[in-house]
């Protein structure tokens, strides 16, 4: 079954392995559809989408509609005659059109166990949340946000010092295992699809501004998942004297003054600032103060935190 013609619809690196553990296994990717290429940094160089590149360097040609329900888009990607649809983190809805047309559907990798954690940020959330076990569930798409039938699913831990960075190097590789462990059986039709039930759905959109803010009344244990849900991306932020302090690391600390305020920088030691949470304390050890470097506490106390003083507090 391996003659089947796939089309594979992904964008960020997450997707990567999917697509490369399809070719590996000899399966007929007819062309990868992806986000236009887009301004990156400082100097926003014009820069492919990480499928593009994995694409052309196993010579899939390599669609980049802007918005994939225009009618053009849509003429464009059905003319390839799909058989199967495999999406995985591609950053468009698809309509109703696109899920209907190929023989044996369209499926999709999503980096959570379904139905817990439907939307565009299930990794980050999953480590905000204080889960022990995040993983991949592979599924049909159906017009409702990550709402199909599950296929397959495997259980990946997280551990206590996992960052959003590393669970998702994780995900992607278990995603990719996943894919070509289930597609056989899939094209079989000896999988059963198993319903979500939907009771139970939790959702995780996308990341807003304001989440990435820490609120020092909450608990060091939910300060210091906050931080490591949001690194290395988008990284969480305090602010210190007006001005905004990225928050790379902390470390859980102990207990907290009993008459200190949340946010008071409780103690000044040699690798960190110590500062009181709703319950217990943190060590913030890595920071990146508005406009310089990113920087251990160390360096940052020995240089522009010089004139930090105990007592003063973040956050405000």
């Amino acid at each position: 079954m391996k003659d089947v013609r796939i089309l594979f619809m992904g964008t960020p690196d997450f997707a990567v392995p999917c697509l490369e553990a399809l070719v590996r296994e000899g399966y007929q990717v007819v062309a990868a559809v992806t986000q236009p290429d887009r301004p990156v940094g400082r100097k926003q160089v014009l820069t492919p989408p990480p499928v593009k590149e994995a694409a052309q360097r196993h010579g899939i040609p390599v669609l980049q509609p802007e918005r994939i329900k225009t009618a053009e888009a849509l003429e464009e990607v059905l003319a390839l005659r799909p058989d199967l649809i495999v999406t995985a983190a591609y950053g468009q809805i698809l309509p109703k059109q696109l899920l209907d047309a190929p023989r044996f559907g369209c499926i999709n990798v999503h980096a959570s166990l379904l139905p817990k954690y439907r939307g565009g940020a299930p990794i980050h959330k999953a480590i905000i949340e204080g889960e022990t076990e995040s993983g991949v569930t592979i599924m049909y798409m159906v017009e409702a946000l990550d709402a199909g039938d599950m296929l397959s699913k495997t259980v990946v831990p997280i551990e206590e010092r996992d960052t959003a960075g590393s669970l998702f190097e994780k995900l992607s590789a278990a995603g990719a295992k996943l894919l070509v462990d289930t597609l056989p059986g899939l094209l079989a039709g000896e999988i059963t699809p198993e319903p979500q039930d939907h009771d139970r759905a939790t959702f995780a959109p996308t990341i807003k501004r304001a989440e990435e803010q820490i609120d020092w009344s909450k608990t060091a244990e939910q300060v210091y998942n906050q931080v490591r849900g949001l690194h290395p991306w988008p990284v969480a932020f305090t602010s210190y004297a007006g001005k905004i302090w990225k928050v790379w690391w902390v470390e859980k600390h102990g207990a907290a003054h009993a008459d200190a305020a949340p946010g008071t920088i409780i103690a000044l030691e040699p690798d960190g600032l110590v500062i009181a949470c709703g319950s217990g304390s943190v060590k913030l050890t890595e920071l990146q103060p508005e406009g310089k470097k990113r920087m251990s506490a160390f360096d940052f106390l020995r240089g522009a935190g010089s004139s930090i003083e105990i007592g003063t507090k973040v956050g405000e």
